[in-house]
């Protein structure tokens, strides 16, 4: 059994998420010891690590939860490819709306090229919403 301070460094998860997950439901209320403190098993720190591998592939907390819940039992590749998939679709999403800010934001800056007075990028910024 592991302390939350080992628990943390062994899983690359800090103490305070730990907890944060803990409250949120994302793994189990874990045993404490007599004085109160939490008792990792092995495979709590385990578990620890899978929710840090999908946190850095940008994975939410329900998608985290559903790939959990895989984990316990019989495995369903199929059903934790359609969450990959869900997520790997927004992604898309969110990478073709960061070119179009990409796009707008490198006219405006190109707007500012050689202007002696006013500045063209500030005043498309301060002009009716949705005209920049």
């Amino acid at each position: 059994m592991y302390a939350i301070g080992e628990a943390a460094r062994l899983s690359g998860v800090g103490i305070e998420t730990i907890r944060y997950y803990e409250r949120e439901g994302l793994i189990a209320p874990l045993p404490r010891s007599a004085s109160g403190r939490r008792a990792f098993s092995a495979d709590a720190v385990a578990e620890l690590a899978l929710i840090r591998r999908c946190r850095d592939l940008g994975f939410g907390l329900a998608d985290i939860r559903a790939l959990l819940g895989l984990t316990r039992g019989q495995p369903d590749c199929d059903a934790a490819r359609s969450v990959a998939q869900r997520h790997l679709d927004r992604i898309r999403d969110q990478i073709v709306h960061l070119r179009r800010l990409e796009q707008v934001l490198t006219e405006l800056a190109a707007g500012c090229d050689g202007q002696e007075a006013g500045c063209a990028l500030l005043d498309a910024l301060q002009g009716p919403a949705g005209s920049a």
